[in-house]
């Protein structure tokens, strides 16, 4: 039995994530699996070869230009695919080339150093509102922490960066929810993903009317002049849909993911008490070990590529990023690559933020959150605990996307007063 011969059907619920990586590692650096809709494409999980691929020229993710299947956006895949949407926009993360170049260097401009830094205030903020609310909310009882903190705070942050106001950002929010999932039938995928874009054109028509100090003014500015980043309409639309979509997901699942897992091993968090080890320890630990995205679609060969054994990924063949199988590649990170050690010597030998030129842009601020949220947290509340045995915790409904349906805690408001 081989890898191209017997592809290896990928459990669209992700219900168990790293269980399914520690698979497909067996198979190989790269092995071929099904997706959703019978599409067979390849795995890649070896973390050496992963870099290589995220920086060899002959890796494309234009599915437009390179992935044959696609058809040019016309063919039975755009049109009927529950995973249609995360090759049909045009943006930097799907451009190739001069077009990524481009439209990365634009969006760039809004992630330097110094405007993330810039932010602090404001995140801290809105951190600490946040933790009133959830302190009012647990007196006595459970509260959900992924959707009081982890999700809470980075959406009101990406939504005020980019200037979306509630009445969209809250709609907009549940359709990207739905595309995480990529187990709707090809008539629900296709509704969300018109509403999507309706509320994205609705969002720009708003900024054109009424521009204001945010990026999606400064993304329309660059479009609408014609000296400037030549920006298509399509690409405008897409751009802020990449910004908003990654700008909340996965600082999301790096919040909740890293509470959960100090919360589980409260030895761990004992070593950040006591100055043993720092909160970007625990960050660094977390984006290994439960990577926020832990498959993600596609890249396309644009000539045959060998990669290891004899193995060819042929010209025109779609690739996903295995992410959660390279953070516990056990080459890098030893035998003990499953445990969670936030003293761990290779703790920063992750790609948990991607790799090359692909690499997340937004990964600054999504760190400056987590840098800021996380302690505030536990100072605020040293009590805190499960209220639910850890096993019972159900991830997020995608094999993409790597979170819990919910995080329910115990503040330890009255230990932590007595």
């Amino acid at each position: 039995m081989t890898s191209q011969s017997c592809p290896y059907t990928m459990d669209p619920a992700g219900r168990d994530i790293q269980g399914e990586a520690a698979l497909l590692r067996e198979r190989g650096p790269a092995t071929q699996v099904e997706l959703p809709g019978g599409v067979v494409v390849w795995a890649v999980t070896d973390t050496a070869l992963i870099k290589r691929l995220l920086t060899d020229p002959r890796v494309s993710r234009d599915a437009y230009r390179h992935w044959p299947a696609w058809e040019n956006g016309e063919g039975e895949l755009a049109k009927n695919w529950s995973m249609a949407m995360w090759m049909a926009d045009r943006n930097m993360i799907t451009a190739y080339g001069d077009e990524h170049r481009r439209l990365r260097k634009l969006v760039a401009k809004a992630f330097t150093a110094r405007r993330t830094q810039a932010l602090r205030p404001r995140i801290e903020a809105i951190t600490a509102a946040l933790l009133d609310e959830i302190e009012a909310k647990g007196q006595g009882q459970p509260v959900d922490l992924r959707r009081e903190l982890a999700y809470a705070l980075p959406t009101q942050v990406i939504s005020e960066l980019l200037g979306v106001p509630d009445r969209i950002r809250d709609e907009l929010l549940g359709v990207i929810g739905a595309w995480m999932t990529s187990q709707d039938s090809p008539e629900d995928a296709a509704r969300y993903a018109m509403r999507g874009y309706e509320l994205l054109v609705e969002l720009i028509a708003l900024k054109r009317a009424e521009p204001a100090d945010d990026l999606v003014s400064a993304l329309i500015s660059a479009r609408d002049d014609e000296a400037g980043a030549g920006l298509s309409e399509q690409e405008l639309v897409d751009t802020v849909l990449l910004m908003f979509t990654a700008g909340h997901e996965t600082t999301a699942n790096l919040l909740d993911q890293a509470v959960y897992t100090l919360l589980c091993h409260p030895g761990q968090l004992e070593l950040v008490r006591s100055g043993a080890a720092t909160w970007e320890d625990v960050i660094d630990e977390t984006l290994r070990l439960e990577a926020p995205f832990a498959n993600l679609p596609m890249r396309y060969a644009v000539e045959d590529i060998e990669i290891a054994d004899g193995v060819t990924i042929p010209k025109g063949d779609a690739m996903i990023i295995s992410f959660a199988a390279s953070g516990r590649d056990p080459l890098v990170h030893g035998a003990d690559a499953d445990r969670f050690d936030v003293t761990r010597a290779t703790r920063r030998d992750h790609i948990g933020f991607g790799h090359g030129v692909h690499h997340c842009v937004g990964a600054p601020l999504a760190r400056l959150e987590a840098e800021i949220a996380l302690p505030a947290l536990f100072a605020r509340f040293p009590g805190l605990t499960l209220a639910k045995p850890a096993d019972e915790l159900l991830p997020l409904e995608s094999f993409i996307s790597n979170g819990h349906q919910e995080l329910p805690v115990h503040l330890g408001l009255t230990a932590a007063r007595s």
